[in-house]
């Protein structure tokens, strides 16, 4: 579903997720909209459909493909057989929409016998504007073509085989043409969508303990959360006053407000401040509250806050931070999930983030509404949430 920040300024921002051959999925189509659960018994895949995601969401932002894949026969359908060169392989690619309309990117990555881009494609408007291909496996780049639509219709050059082209080609197409000029808004168009990541997965065990004063920048496993808590207590005081509530509404007893105490050490510790002269250190609250603030923290602050590769010479106005949130109802109770749910989706209609979740069960997060019924391909519209069911 669609955003109304979104309808009206036409930021970039990822639809539709695909995974041709990838691990457990073959041929599968997932559609995103601003708020999305994948949802599904274990083994359907869910978590095999976000790591897709942030390996595109790394792809885009220029990371080598020995960076993205630590483990690249993991990625392989099981069942995959390999050529006559003994190569096997894997298959994903999403679509991202914008200004320049649906704009589609496929990559084709060989897992054996060495790790490599063989293949990608960049098309919009039913116009191919980058093709690679593998032709010679002794050399370390593809051979590629882009469109130019000028005296010659493409212009073909190699490019390295271990990153994706999309994001390079910046670098190589000169734009004085329609075809280049278009064949790098559209590349622009895919990279800001892709760039904006944030894939959170919040390690309660690792949030407990004062953490050094730092960059303010909340990681992954949010095990720097206070540090980030004594940034966000004086930056922004509307935003800190939702976050406050949103921490009352799912924690137990009374919160006055979040604090974080710098120690003797130089450390800082997060606090609950219980309005009576009581402070609880967040080292004392249960795995589910932990979750569940820290979960509130990400929904409630920004690119400028959490650890993500926004693009630097795009405006911030022009970017969508999207968050990929793996079991996001995992420690939490029906009040916590209910409150966190409906926290995402005010925030994802307001256009301030997106958010691509995944849930063990759909109708634990939704309530009642998450049984409605869901279309062919498993994806149903329930309460502003799109719902994608997996099965294994």
């Amino acid at each position: 579903m669609e955003s109304v920040a979104e309808a009206h300024t036409g930021r970039p921002r990822v639809t539709e997720l695909r995974l041709s051959a990838f691990a457990g999925h073959r041929r599968a189509a997932l559609a995103l909209g601003a708020f999305t659960l994948f949802a599904g018994p274990s083994g359907c895949g869910k978590t095999t459909a976000l790591r897709a995601y942030e390996a595109l969401a790394r792809l885009g932002g220029g990371a080598g493909v020995g960076e993205v894949f630590a483990d690249p026969v993991a990625c392989v359908p099981e069942r995959a057989r390999p050529d006559a060169q003994r190569r096997r392989g894997f298959r994903i690619g999403c679509t991202a929409d914008g200004p320049e309309g649906p704009v589609r990117l496929d990559v084709a990555v060989q897992a054996e016998p060495e790790l490599r881009i063989v293949g990608e494609r960049l098309s919009a408007g039913g116009v191919v504007l980058l093709e690679t291909a593998l032709r010679d496996p002794s050399r370390p780049y593809v051979q590629a073509a882009w469109h130019t639509a000028g005296q010659s219709p493409v212009t073909r050059a190699p490019l390295p085989d271990d990153r994706l082209g999309t994001a390079l080609l910046p670098l190589r197409v000169a734009g004085k043409t329609d075809g280049q000029r278009r064949v790098l808004a559209a590349a622009e168009q895919m990279v800001v969508a892709l760039r904006s990541v944030f894939a959170c997965d919040p390690r309660p065990e690792r949030m407990r303990a004062p953490v050094p004063i730092g960059s303010g920048r909340l990681l992954g496993g949010c095990d720097n959360l206070a540090d980030v808590l004594w940034r966000t207590h004086a930056e922004c005081g509307r935003r800190h006053a939702r976050f406050v509530a949103a921490v009352g509404a799912g924690c137990a007893g009374a919160v006055a407000d979040v604090v974080a105490e710098v120690l003797g050490d130089g450390t800082v510790r997060g606090v609950l401040d219980r309005g009576d002269g009581v402070r609880t250190e967040l080292g004392r609250l249960g795995d589910g509250e932990l979750r569940y603030l820290a979960l509130s923290l990400v929904l409630l602050t920004g690119p400028g806050v959490l650890e993500v590769d926004s693009v630097g010479e795009v405006p911030a106005a022009m970017q969508t931070l999207t968050v990929l949130a793996d079991g996001l109802d995992r420690g939490l109770d029906p009040g916590q999930r209910g409150e966190l749910v409906r926290l995402a989706a005010r925030m994802c209609e307001r256009g301030h983030i997106r958010v691509v979740g995944a849930v063990s069960e759909v109708a634990g997060v939704l309530g009642a509404a998450g049984t409605a019924a869901t279309g062919d391909e498993g994806v149903a519209e329930v309460g502003g949430v799109t719902v994608v069911h997996l099965v294994p």
